[in-house]
């Protein structure tokens, strides 16, 4: 008897390949338990990286968006397009003032009517103070308190402030326009003019104009014909909104052999030959600050 080996075949397994595209339709081969525990801090490293580097931008979006504001110090010039035209223009009247500028009672009516309106200057115009005693002198000291401090300031007279002052008032209603603080101001104004016999009004700081950051003294609103007024200031952004009623004062520094102001004096001089003086800042200025005869009154 033959003996007949029966040999059974186990069916062999079909091993499925992995398809090309199967990684970007969310299927993934199974991988070790061992290997996915040890993927874990890396996934959540780079988890968080790219959180941070989200905020990162969105932080950086919002910031630049952001307005800086620029530095109160030196005189650094506004820009021309920041200030609202004088007059309406053919698209019709002018647009209201920017946001900035406070809106301010006007002054009281002058004493004499219709006599010229000169707006003054104090710090480096009239004054020069210091916290520190001067190297020569110092005319008088003022200790004015300030958010519950008390400062102390040295003050120099400019050469020839008496006289400007008397003989301004010949000729003008004075209103001393200053920046400073009033806690300070009224104290140095206090000694320039004891009695009141000059200085008709005083305006401070709370009075000023705030235009990117910086101190502007808008002469529109305080009740003056524009054509009837002229300023003096050593400062050129306190006139930037009129500068046609400028006249530009030189910084004073503690300079005791300083003769600006007699310059200065000449002007009081030529405004009484213009009706606008407006057109007797353009005369003065153009002949370098001497009197001239061109373009009186008719």
């Amino acid at each position: 008897m033959v003996s007949q080996r029966i040999v059974k075949r186990t069916p062999t397994k079909k091993t499925l390949k992995q398809s090309p595209t199967s990684r970007f339709h969310g299927r993934r081969s199974r991988s070790s338990p061992l290997k996915d525990i040890a993927s874990v801090p890396t996934l959540v490293a780079a988890s968080i990286d790219r959180s941070i580097r989200s905020c990162r931008r969105r932080l950086i979006k919002v910031f630049t968006r952001l307005k800086k504001r620029r530095k109160k110090q030196g005189f650094v010039l506004l820009n021309a397009a920041a200030f609202p035209p004088a007059e309406g223009g053919e698209d019709g009247p002018a647009p209201p003032p920017p946001p900035q500028l406070q809106i301010r009672r006007p002054l009281p009516s002058p004493a004499c009517a219709g006599r010229r309106t000169l707006f003054l200057d104090l710090d480096e115009t009239l004054v020069h103070s210091q916290t520190s005693p001067p190297v020569e002198k110092y005319d008088f000291v003022v200790r004015p308190t300030v958010d519950g401090q008390i400062l102390t300031f040295y003050v120099v007279k400019r050469p020839g402030v008496e006289q400007l002052l008397a003989e301004a008032a010949k000729h003008f209603e004075i209103v001393l326009f200053t920046a400073g603080l009033r806690e300070y101001a009224s104290l140095v104004l206090d000694r320039l003019d004891p009695h009141g016999e000059f200085i008709s009004h005083k305006l401070y700081r709370d009075s000023c104009s705030e235009i990117e950051g910086i101190l502007t003294k808008d002469l529109s609103d305080l009740g003056r014909d524009l054509s009837r007024v002229v300023i003096l200031d050593d400062n050129p952004n306190s006139y930037a909104l009129q500068p046609a009623n400028a006249v530009p004062v030189a910084p004073f520094l503690n300079d005791l052999s300083d003769r600006e102001l007699w310059r200065v004096m000449e002007f009081f001089a030529v405004a009484g030959d213009f009706e606008d003086t407006r057109d007797a800042v353009k005369s003065f200025l153009s002949t370098g600050g001497k009197k001239t005869e061109k373009n009186p009154l008719p």
